[in-house]
């Protein structure tokens, strides 16, 4: 019965010492730079994007919208991302223009020199103006340039019950939390 009481105390040493060793090895991550060594800590950044597009059929004309990203970096080439805001798609000939408000969660991967990304979002579109009562699924890939402020990217946007997509320009400003 003794031998038992200590096996079992070894093995909760054992995995109290793995579970500490990985969540400090999640801290930092070292990064080589022109031949030093910097620390990396993974954290949350905040943006603001005004966002401009082209409908690619005819069922509306332009589009214009801002949104508010939070980023949670994984590591320095990689990140998870949640976007919010509102858009507006435009259409002329006394037809109500949609606006509605997205709701995507994404990931974000840095491909070339820690600045240019790849990024996929998926999420649903919520209806909010004019009469119109849809939510519709949307996916939006893209590719961007983004430095420790600004966030320039251009994206496909699709919107399934809206029967319509776009390509879109996103500025932002970004900062760290």
């Amino acid at each position: 019965m003794k031998k038992s009481e200590n096996l079992k105390m070894l093995c909760v040493a054992v995995m109290a010492f793995l579970f500490a060793n990985t969540t400090f090895a999640q801290e930092t991550e070292a990064v080589k730079n022109e031949g030093e060594i910097k620390t990396y800590k993974p954290g949350f950044r905040l943006g603001f994007g005004l966002n401009g597009g082209l409908p690619t059929d005819n069922a509306y004309d332009w589009s214009l919208g801002g949104d508010v990203r939070l980023q949670y970096d994984l590591s320095k080439r990689t990140s998870l991302t949640l976007t919010t805001g509102f858009t507006n798609l435009f259409i002329g000939d006394d037809v109500k223009d949609l606006g509605f408000i997205p709701a995507k969660a994404g990931f974000k991967a840095f491909i070339w020199e820690d600045q240019f990304y790849v990024l996929g979002e998926v999420g649903a579109g919520f209806a909010v103006t004019n009469g119109y009562n849809d939510t519709t699924f949307l996916w939006a890939p893209g590719i961007g340039y983004a430095n420790k402020y600004i966030d320039i990217s251009v994206r496909y946007e699709d919107y399934n019950k809206f029967k319509t997509n776009q390509v879109a320009l996103r500025l932002a400003y970004g900062f760290d939390l």
